[in-house]
């Protein structure tokens, strides 16, 4: 088991809130739109940090049953191979009953982690992400976005909208600190900014003139 399973990740799919918030658009207009990663603004809140490090600290001893079991079957499985020529039939019988176990026991543990683990990550990722969608929808009636569009994994985009991202976070934390956690006011929303479109071929820089030099001025005349 070499990847580290408890991290909070989205899980796309029912899983998932509605991918995209609708504002109410002005009067007079279409409205902006604008972009976000819910899986980054998730995760990067407070409330989403807390939650991955408690459930790394919940499930880490399971984690490190599964691996040393993994590793004793390994073990078996080298001496019933290096050993095949001296170990008698009786013993390789036994050896081979033995790892057969262990392989299931295995498996029936490792199924039963993987589903805690999930289920304790769509838990988590429900309660913030319905809170977060509150504050999204508020956000965008208060500034004018007729759509906001989830960006996760990567959506084509050919216009320049707003990313919402890193402006959610903020107000998330304002709005539901955790307790011990460095948490910072909404600040001003930023500027658009601008997905990067394919980069044109650029013109050899003008040669900047020398700066004329300034006269003196003239002596006053007695």
């Amino acid at each position: 088991m070499r990847n580290r399973v408890l991290t909070l990740t989205v899980l796309l799919g029912w899983l998932m809130l509605p991918l995209l918030a609708w504002a109410q658009a002005p009067a007079t207009g279409a409205g902006k739109v604008g972009v976000m990663n819910i899986q980054a603004a998730i995760g990067n809140t407070a409330e989403g940090k807390k939650a991955s490090a408690d459930l790394q600290k919940k499930f880490d001893p399971r984690q490190r049953e599964l691996q040393q079991a993994q590793q004793e079957i390994q073990g078996l499985q080298d001496q019933l191979q290096k050993q095949a020529a001296t170990l008698s039939d009786e013993e390789q019988r036994r050896l081979a009953r033995d790892l057969e176990e262990k392989q299931k026991r295995f498996k029936r543990n490792q199924e039963d982690f993987q589903a805690d683990v999930q289920a304790e990550q769509q838990e988590a990722i429900q309660r913030i992400g319905q809170k977060m969608y509150r504050l999204i929808n508020e956000y965008g009636q208060q500034n004018g976005f007729a759509l906001i569009i989830e960006s996760y994994p990567q959506v084509p985009v050919y216009f320049a909208p707003t990313d919402l991202t890193e402006e959610m976070i903020r107000r998330y934390d304002a709005a539901y600190p955790v307790e011990g956690a460095a948490t910072t006011a909404p600040a001003a929303a930023k500027p658009a900014t601008p997905v990067p479109k394919p980069a044109a071929a650029t013109k050899p820089a003008t040669a900047t003139k020398p700066a004329t030099a300034t006269k003196p001025a003239d002596k006053p005349k007695p």
